[in-house]
């Protein structure tokens, strides 16, 4: 089941192993130079490919206050074979962040730029269109949890449509956190069958996105580290469902400050929404 981000909450994660509590974060700005972001971090030049192509794209993006970090992208140029990236690490769980956006104006139209992403040999996003979800010029993250056992993480993009692109890696120690599942039905118990598009906004930055359900369920991850996201600031998560049809059938807004959130004895649940039939 495909997992969206879902920052309703956070929980502080606790349970890492050693190694993986001494391994620092790694940054990489694919296809740039070294970067200092507006929160200080320092993303290394582009390092730990295998091949592909560096492209670089003047544009402004939005939802995000590091503007540098999607300047510069690496493709895949080869079709018979991925692009990987690779970094060592301490064997142990791991949640990766990618950032994407679809800057070359040719390619803004919905299926002009398809691609997977496997991550440790698995598909973690199929199909993904960067421009059907996020629109043109606009900042995307997309994330998923690894577990490492033999020493690396490994991150290969594999062409569909055009060429594959990557902005930007960004590996974090730990996992998300606990997660919530939604399930959508209709009165007489029939799942619903649509999409549950999100998006997270802030005064410095914005993202979104979306993913199908699967039988009438969405699966959220309840991310455990708002920071990772470049949320520091007070900011709004809006959830969306939409049927098959286009009709809007369910809404939810919530605001949230980092500072003030303590629900470390959050475990992971199920929310049962019933919705009429348009």
């Amino acid at each position: 089941m495909r997992k969206i981000f879902c920052v309703l909450t956070f929980m502080v994660a606790l349970c890492f192993p050693k190694g993986v509590l001494a391994q620092s974060p790694i940054r990489v700005n694919c296809g740039g130079a070294s970067y200092t972001d507006s929160k200080g971090q320092v993303w290394q030049a582009d390092t730990g490919f295998n091949g592909g192509a560096v492209s670089s794209i003047s544009a402004v993006v939005r939802g995000t206050s590091d503007q540098a970090l999607y300047q510069s992208g690496r493709n895949n140029p080869n079709f018979s074979a991925g692009m990987i990236y690779s970094f060592a690490v301490p064997n142990g769980q791991y949640h990766v962040n990618l950032y994407f956006a679809e800057t070359y104006a040719p390619l803004q139209v919905k299926g002009a730029r398809v691609f997977n992403v496997q991550m440790q040999g698995a598909a973690v996003f199929s199909n993904l269109d960067v421009f059907a979800e996020a629109g043109a010029n606009a900042a995307l993250v997309k994330g998923a949890d690894v577990t490492v056992s033999n020493g690396q993480v490994s991150i290969e993009f594999d062409n569909l449509v055009e060429k594959a692109k990557i902005f930007a890696i960004e590996i974090l120690p730990g996992v998300s956190g606990p997660s919530l599942l939604l399930n959508f039905k209709y009165p007489d118990g029939t799942p619903v069958a649509g999409t549950l598009g999100y998006a997270v906004s802030s005064s410095l930055l914005s993202f979104q996105g979306s993913a199908p359900l699967n039988n009438g369920q969405a699966q959220c991850v309840i991310y455990a580290n708002p920071s990772a996201l470049g949320i520091s600031a007070q900011f709004t998560v809006n959830l969306s469902l939409t049927d098959t049809a286009g009709h809007v059938m369910w809404q939810f807004s919530v605001g949230m400050n980092p500072a003030q959130v303590n629900i470390g004895s959050v475990q992971s649940s199920a929310l049962n929404v019933v919705v009429q039939k348009l």
